[in-house]
């Protein structure tokens, strides 16, 4: 009878290991390239319903699109996340075009980066409802720091290029938002930094919300 139940025992580690290794490589399987398929086009479809700002110019408005993404990197992995983000801005190219000469898209890809894989890293090391919160805390303010920087030296300025307008144009369209907005520095700290703020509040309580029911669906691609 110990014979058997080490026997058992031994088949049972097995099988566990072998679980936690197809997990280790579930986003390269089938499955798991399938589960960052359907949350890239889930992330698509909510692109289109943008809610825009009262204390920002037009071109900043908050959709939901990284909720997807942001699951996708918590149940598979910070790769995942980057693979879906980009997943998403391909396919919205290839439904919608682009508006904005690339500039949009290139900003959506690296902000929605720097607010998922921070969050993701932290939530990996640690699963716990704790660690989720202190993940979406970080990748948050890591999303508005690196927003604000490449607003003010790179996005910005290849918006402006590309439409072949002085700086100070985009500036205006925020002073008739905001009359307190005078300078880039002040469209950045009036507008973008509480923009990216309340996205990553908002999406994080979405977040939050959902993401224990949907994972276990995606953890079924496992």
């Amino acid at each position: 009878m110990n014979n058997r139940n080490n026997f058992m025992n031994v088949q049972t580690k097995t099988r566990q290991g072998r679980v936690t290794k197809d997990r280790r490589v579930g986003i390269k399987s089938a499955r798991g390239i399938t589960a960052m398929a359907m949350l890239s086009a889930i992330s698509v479809i909510l692109m289109l319903f943008e809610i825009p700002l009262w204390f920002a110019p037009s071109f900043y408005e908050i959709d939901f699109s990284e909720v997807p993404v942001l699951i996708g990197a918590f149940a598979l992995g910070p790769l995942a996340g980057v693979v879906i983000e980009l997943l998403k801005i391909l396919l919205n190219l290839a439904i919608n075009g682009t508006m904005t000469m690339f500039v949009g898209e290139f900003a959506n890809f690296l902000i929605g980066i720097a607010f998922v894989v921070p969050a993701a890293i932290i939530y990996q090391r640690k699963k716990t409802k704790k660690s989720a919160m202190i993940g979406l805390v970080i990748g948050t303010v890591f999303m508005v720091l690196v927003g604000a920087v490449l607003n003010a030296y790179v996005l910005i300025p290849a918006f402006a290029k590309a439409f072949q307008m002085p700086i100070e144009t985009i500036v205006e369209m925020g002073t008739m938002v905001n009359p307190g907005i005078q300078s880039l520095w002040d469209l950045i700290l009036l507008a973008v930094v509480p923009f990216n703020l309340l996205k990553g509040v908002l999406v994080s309580f979405v977040t939050g919300l959902i993401y224990k029911g949907v994972s276990s669906l995606i953890k079924g691609f496992h």
